[in-house]
């Protein structure tokens, strides 16, 4: 039984690959070692709060507890009240009918509640530690595998154990318990020290029976879907050896345990180091000394002949340090024995054997879990506590002490703190409980308000419609203007020659030199160049505005080489503007300007004014379009059903091909059709929206430089939907539902949260340690439950965006079908925009609503790949080929 440390590292790694084995779906059938997954996915941080009932069930007694996890006034961590009672279990019941067995579970809980004077009224959230192997498939759900250690309950195996437990409880009828979590005790050995130690991810029961839980990374476990984050792993390691693994190691008083136990040939590790087993080891091997002569001169009684006569109590008892000869005498008296003093010596070595290889295999198979998690987070060195419970742990003398060196030997890069489970697992399971309902508030605080059901994107798509119709309307107040754009073809191919552009709406301002070519080899080349705008400017005057656009313009021009060429220009302009055919008049500003002396003066009439202030060059303007038009324009050139242009990017816009007899305002008789910019953003601004308007939509307005307008735009752009995030998160902090609790500077400042971090954080192929680290970029320290929380808040907030954006096109395309008196609508949508481009599901999702809600339109999405610049050169080139037609 003596075991060296080459010994003890080799079976440590067999143990790994037993763990990797379990791990895989593949090769989990034949593993020894099960890996069960536990769905306990987080660990105490100490925000729980609330009173819990947990109950134990797995040992030679039963037990009820309440415990209470309060917020005390002047402590950083909760406060934790225990009371609880313990049942005898009768051995009849333990190989009895297994529903009897949970009835007399319910009685005593129902028992607990009348002598602790709980309420039986009041709803009460309840952990099950239910100490043996389940296959769980969520965190209240589990198929009892096996029983062990004494217990064979028939008709239960197979069967879900919190459904039993649940269905007992209503046979007993007159409480309000739910069961929200089914937790091995080693897991809720986990849990308990967990709450004391945030540091504490592993689990180890060393009792009446073995086992250890730790936090595997959730991309090696096939099992379970998913790839981020962690998930606890029940190993069920006392059946290790099962398949042979340990038959070199194994003896013959071993061999003989298993052959008189009730199930032979299973858990082989747990019978060669629980403390169901020990006692029996050492009275198998001392009788055998005492048959071959070597102990009490050869004489064997009744009582040593007896199984069950030497326990782990007498073990321990034996070897205490000061008492421990005493007591091996007083033990072997009671035996019938006549031990002299060398016998009692000889029985306390018996014992310190026994017991020291019992730790030496515990420490071996701890060793390559610790192992284990220091390779799956790359570290060199580890820095883990391991939560403890067990008799034998905790009453032997030497046993932890002997546990604590070999560990440490084997694993000198792991350093490791050992905590004691003084509360047991059942505060564990109720930890569980605790955790699992903090969990479930945080995702439900956080998202229940982002979540529209299908009724409601109906409703919106309504509003949206009754928007449109109403701003197509002369001397309309619609909060969609619906404004005329005078562009009443798209490109046909016969456009050509040589266009400067100009695209302006975002944080960046862009020239263009565009040559189209017509024909057979029709083309269009782009030369380019972008300049920033700073806020200053932005935010400045509007001479210093439209200054700085012609500084960029002389510097591309001078770039290009065509300062003395007088070219026809068009610009993109993209804020709402009344217009008065290709030269519109008055405009507003959105998505971050406010230059003043801007809104409600002339475009074309102020830029001619900086051109004639710089004096360096001249050119032609020809058109200012929308980039909204733009967009749709330079899709159009290369598909004609291409009628509708899509912007989902800084700002939010849609315009499309309407039919001119329906537009009232455009004064121009009986024409066939016109491209209206719809400027959509303002739906809202009535009132409309304000049902799926949230407390952080309202916040992120209140704090815009444009309160009470844009509202639609600011549910759906990517100017707004960062700072909805942060509002988001800076609520659930504020409420202790997030980063402890700590509201820092940075989660206090507007604009931090961009809306690129939401496209990276929501990445399928971003693993949560790399959200981790944007949020601590951005100095948000998180756990892996608060990025996961973040990463769901990103996710319900782009997703909404993307919904509304698909109600809004789902109006725009059933209105078109309705304008041609179609059954059946094929049309493209031209598409520029960053959050629809780069953001990962922002498409999908819109696409989807559109589906939906307009069933009888078949629509295809064209990416927009070089911009609304060239847009724009089109309607300029159109707009001069429709002159020269004229």
């Amino acid at each position: 039984m003596r075991l060296h440390d080459d010994q003890l590292r080799d079976i440590s790694a067999r143990f790994q690959a037993e763990m990797k084995k379990g791990l895989s779906a593949e090769s989990n059938a034949a593993a020894t070692l099960k890996m069960l997954p536990t769905h306990v996915c987080s660990t105490p941080d100490g925000s729980e709060n609330g009173e819990f009932l947990a109950v134990d069930l797995g040992g030679s007694k039963f037990k009820v507890l309440q415990v209470k996890v309060r917020k005390e006034a002047g402590r950083v961590r909760r406060s934790v009240e225990m009371q609880e009672q313990t049942y005898p279990l009768p051995k009849e019941l333990l190989i009895g009918r297994g529903v009897e067995l949970f009835d007399h579970v319910s009685e005593c809980l129902k028992d607990f509640l009348l002598q602790k004077k709980i309420s039986l009224e009041k709803k009460h959230p309840l952990g099950f530690t239910f100490s043996f192997p389940c296959q769980q498939t969520a965190l209240n759900q589990g198929l009892l595998l096996n029983w062990s250690k004494n217990y064979w309950a028939r008709g239960l195996q197979g069967k879900d154990m919190v459904n039993t437990l649940r269905q007992a409880i209503s046979r007993a009828g007159g409480m309000d318990v739910d069961v929200l979590a089914l937790v091995n005790d080693t897991v809720g050995t986990m849990m308990t020290c967990g709450f004391d130690d945030q540091h504490c991810e592993v689990g180890l029961i060393i009792g009446t029976g073995t086992n250890a839980c730790y936090m595997e990374e959730l991309r090696h476990i096939d099992l379970v879907e998913g790839d981020e984050g962690r998930m606890c792993v029940n190993t069920e390691w006392g059946a290790f050896g099962d398949d042979g693994a340990l038959d070199d190691y194994l003896t013959e008083f071993d061999r003989d345990i298993d052959a008189a136990s009730i199930n032979p040939g299973k858990q082989c590790l747990e019978k060669m180091v629980s403390g169901l087993y020990l006692g029996e080891l050492v009275r198998l091997v001392v009788l055998k000394m005492t048959k071959l002569g070597l102990l009490f001169d050869g004489r064997v009684t009744d009582a040593l002949r007896t199984k069950g006569k030497i326990t782990t109590a007498h073990v321990a008892a034996m070897e205490q340090y000061k008492d421990g000869l005493k007591n091996t005498r007083d033990i072997l008296l009671d035996l019938s024995l006549n031990p002299s003093p060398d016998d009692c010596i000889a029985v306390q070595h018996v014992c310190t054997v026994v017991s020291f290889r019992s730790s030496n295999l515990v420490a071996a198979g701890l060793a390559a879990i610790l192992t284990r998690i220091r390779q799956n987070r790359k570290l060199k060195t580890l820095r883990i506590t391991v939560g403890v419970d067990g008799t034998v742990y905790k009453t032997h003398p030497q046993y932890a002490k002997r546990l604590h060196k070999v560990v440490r030997r084997l694993v000198p890069d792991c350093h490791v703190r050992f905590v004691l489970s003084e509360s047991g697992s059942s505060k564990g399971a109720a930890m569980v409980t605790a955790v699992a309902q903090r969990v479930t508030a945080r995702r439900h605080q956080s998202l229940s308000s982002f979540r529209l059901s299908r009724d409601q994107l109906r409703s919106v798509k309504a509003r949206m419609r009754a928007g449109l119709e109403a701003g197509l309307k002369s001397n309309s107040h619609s909060p969609v203007k619906m404004l005329p754009s005078y562009v009443f073809r798209t490109p046909d191919g016969t456009e050509c020659g040589k266009y400067l552009a100009l695209d302006l709406g975002g944080t960046n301002f862009r020239v263009l030199l565009v040559k189209i070519r017509s024909g057979l080899r029709r083309s269009v080349r782009l030369y380019n160049k972008l300049y920033p705008i700073p806020l200053e400017i932005m935010q400045g005057t509007g001479e210093e505005l439209f200054d700085h656009i012609v500084h960029c313009i002389s510097d591309f021009l001078d770039y290009v080489g065509m300062k003395k060429a007088r070219l026809p220009l068009g610009f993109t302009f993209s804020f709402p503007c009344l217009w008065k055919m290709f030269l519109k008049k008055r405009f507003s500003w959105t998505k971050g300007f406010k230059a003043t002396d801007c809104e409600g003066n002339d475009v074309v009439d102020m830029l001619r004014e900086a051109i004639k202030r710089r004096n360096e060059f001249d050119v032609d303007i020809v058109a200012i379009v929308n980039d909204t038009v733009g967009t749709m324009m330079s899709c159009a050139y290369e598909d004609p059903q291409c009628e509708i242009g899509l912007i989902a990017g800084t700002g939010s816009n849609v315009c499309y091909m309407e039919e001119l007899r329906n537009i009232e305002k455009n004064g121009l008789g009986e024409m066939q059709r016109m491209c209206i910019n719809t400027e959509w953003g303002g739906l809202g601004e009535d009132g409309c929206l304000d049902d799926i308007i949230t407390e952080y939509d309202n916040a992120v307005d209140r704090e815009s430089i444009n309160h009470g307008r844009q509202r639609f735009e600011k549910l759906t752009s990517g100017l707004y939907l960062g700072e909805v995030v942060r509002q988001v998160l800076l609520d659930l902090t504020r409420r202790g539902l997030l980063f402890k609790g700590r509201v820092t500077e940075a989660l206090k400042t507007p604009g931090i949260f961009e809306t690129k971090y939401l496209s990276q954080i929501e990445s399928d192929r971003l693993a949560l340690l790399q959200v981790r680290s944007i949020l601590q970029h951005l100095g948000l320290d998180s756990t892996c439950d608060d990025s996961i929380i973040v990463k769901e808040v990103c996710g319900a907030v782009s997703r909404r965006a993307a919904q509304l954006c698909g109600a809004g096109m789902a109006a725009v395309v059933d209105k078109i079908r309705e304008n041609r008196g179609l059954d059946q609508l094929n049309i493209t949508v031209g598409v520029d925009g960053t959050l629809y481009k780069l953001h990962p599901h922002f498409s999908t999702v819109l696409q989807e609503t559109v589906v939906a809600l307009a069933p009888q339109c078949y629509v295809t999405y064209l990416l927009s790949e070089e911009g609304s610049g060239r847009g724009a050169a089109l309607i300029t080139a159109v707009a001069r080929r429709d002159q020269v037609e004229m």
